[in-house]
């Protein structure tokens, strides 16, 4: 799928989230719901890292780009070092290690790490990077004709203010994980969440995704899983623009009316 669709899923998977926390009797903080879809819809791009032409390559400007071309060589690399015999050759390491559920757990697990450790300015950055990314994706039409300096003011001032109503008592600094020290430890499943959403949602295209890496499916440690074929579509395709979207809007509004109970 593309950027936009990407980012709309992964809001809409959060919201879900916090829909099904509501249900069960313990609603998210409003701060929490917020931020979380932001940092969700964000890191729905994050496995496009390996891709020097998707959304994620122009968030950061040379930096992104340079980060994108090492991506694609150390994917390309670890493609080739535990492909089997079955796995076909490749030319670049697109769709193949930061589309699998190990790229998911290591970028969440890396920024729990970072927001329980570094302190306040860790979990600014962890916002400022994931709200400038969900900028790129859900404003994506603004974003393009915009200069990205203000895209990154945009990301600053949002990561800054959202911070600092976190951090009032019951806005949800200690939300999941209340243990003295584990404040803001719960920024990792959204982005653990955003990732795995960008794959599920690549499985649905044609070339499928191998999300189950390194494990063997059919001979494959690559094994590119989907729906039967006569169910995806292209990337980009009607079946993403005028249906997956729109429906990716209504699940996300009806996902935060739940979990804010007004339904």
């Amino acid at each position: 799928m593309m950027g936009p669709a990407h980012s709309l899923s992964g809001a809409a998977a959060w919201l879900g989230v916090g829909a099904a926390a509501a249900a069960t009797g313990h609603t998210m903080p409003w701060p929490v719901l917020v931020v979380g879809a932001l940092i969700c819809a964000g890191a729905a791009l994050a496995p496009d890292l390996d891709h020097k032409s998707a959304t994620i390559s122009r968030a950061f400007g040379p930096l992104s780009k340079g980060l994108c071309e090492i991506a694609d060589k150390l994917s390309y690399a670890v493609y080739k070092a535990t492909k089997s015999k079955a796995d076909p050759r490749r030319t670049g390491g697109h769709r193949t290690l930061t589309h699998t559920w190990f790229f998911a757990v290591l970028m969440g697990a890396g920024c729990s790490f970072a927001a329980i450790t570094g302190g306040r300015w860790a979990v600014l950055a962890i916002l400022f990077v994931h709200l400038v990314l969900a900028v790129e994706g859900l404003l994506w039409r603004a974003a393009r004709v915009s200069s990205d300096v203000l895209v990154w003011l945009l990301g600053a001032t949002s990561a800054w203010i959202l911070a600092g109503v976190l951090d009032q008592p019951g806005n949800g600094a200690g939300w999941l994980f209340e243990a003295p020290g584990q404040e803001y430890m719960w920024l990792g499943l959204p982005i653990v969440l955003g990732a795995l959403v960008h794959d599920i949602g690549d499985a649905l295209t044609v070339s499928g995704c191998p999300i189950l890496w390194p494990l063997p499916i059919a001979g494959k440690r690559w094994y590119p899983l989907g729906p039967p074929k006569f169910m995806r579509f292209r990337a980009g395709s009607w079946v993403e623009i005028k249906l997956l979207m729109p429906a990716f809007m209504v699940l996300g509004g009806v996902g935060g009316a739940a979990a804010l109970n007004y339904i």
